[in-house]
């Protein structure tokens, strides 16, 4: 059966609908969505999707059915050729209500959820984020979107008065980054240096961190050894992997001793945290 691409959008705030090509400018922002030729009242089960909140990223959404939706994501700042992360919340949900979610723009051809990782959630009144059954999330190749690789998860909205939120994994964002190294300098820490390397194309700071040692080291005094974490879509995994190594190399007076200097920018290292 061929699967209409259109569908109504009305905007929560103004009543308005919008055409598909308003929606893929930007992210969503509280887009309810209808089912194609619905005109009436808007009720529960007519989903809201909102991505505008830092770390957010969906650009469109199409109603397939009652049921099922198709999600576009926005490609990363500067680089339309990376298309991964998505983070969103939806609300106006109906208890027990079932839906299919399909993320069909994926720029990658592997991925882990194709060896059982899965999205995580977390609800207004569940705030911790917890991972989807993985029997619950296929990856493959979609014929009706020129055979891109599609990801669909299913998921059932058990409580009406909750915001539910879906990404990727879990988040890591520039305001996060910001609050950690903020509570570093706080402590003047004599080991513990926090310098602005220069600002981001969007005018955020670009920090370097080095953690050495308080005393001097004749057998270190030359030996120093660089942490730079990978800056794509998928750097929400060195980022954390960049802030537990800080915390080691903080507690660790052998690792402060070696002499390490951890990039922590918006272009290398905890990067594209927003």
């Amino acid at each position: 059966m061929e699967r209409k691409m259109e569908e109504n959008v009305r905007d929560v705030d103004t009543g308005s609908e919008a055409g598909r090509e308003e929606a893929l400018v930007g992210n969503v922002n509280k887009l309810m969505v209808t089912p194609t030729g619905y005109t009436g009242v808007s009720r529960k089960s007519h989903l809201v999707f909102d991505a505008c909140f830092e770390s957010g990223n969906l650009g469109r959404v199409d109603c397939i059915s009652e049921f099922e939706f198709d999600l576009f994501i926005r490609p990363d700042t500067c680089n339309p050729r990376f298309r991964v992360w998505f983070n969103f919340t939806v609300e106006n949900v109906q208890e027990t209500q079932r839906v299919i979610f399909n993320i069909v723009n994926f720029s990658k051809t592997k991925s882990l959820y194709r060896d059982g990782m899965s999205p995580v959630v977390k609800s207004t009144s569940r705030p911790k984020w917890q991972r989807l059954p993985a029997k619950n999330v296929y990856y493959y190749r979609c014929p009706d979107h020129r055979r891109n690789y599609v990801m669909s998860f299913a998921f059932c909205f058990d409580r009406e008065d909750d915001v539910y939120q879906f990404a990727y994994c879990y988040p890591y964002t520039y305001t996060r980054l910001q609050h950690y190294l903020d509570s570093l300098e706080r402590r003047n820490l004599d080991y513990l240096q926090r310098e602005q390397l220069g600002l981001s194309v969007q005018q955020r700071r670009l920090d370097l961190l080095t953690i050495t040692s308080p005393a001097p080291q004749l057998d270190w005094c030359c030996c120093k050894e660089s942490l730079l974490g990978k800056g794509n879509s998928m750097s929400w995994k060195s980022s954390w992997v960049m802030e537990q190594i800080a915390e080691m190399a903080r507690g660790n007076r052998w690792v402060r001793q070696k002499g390490y200097s951890a990039h922590m920018s918006k272009g290398s290292g905890w990067s594209n945290m927003l």
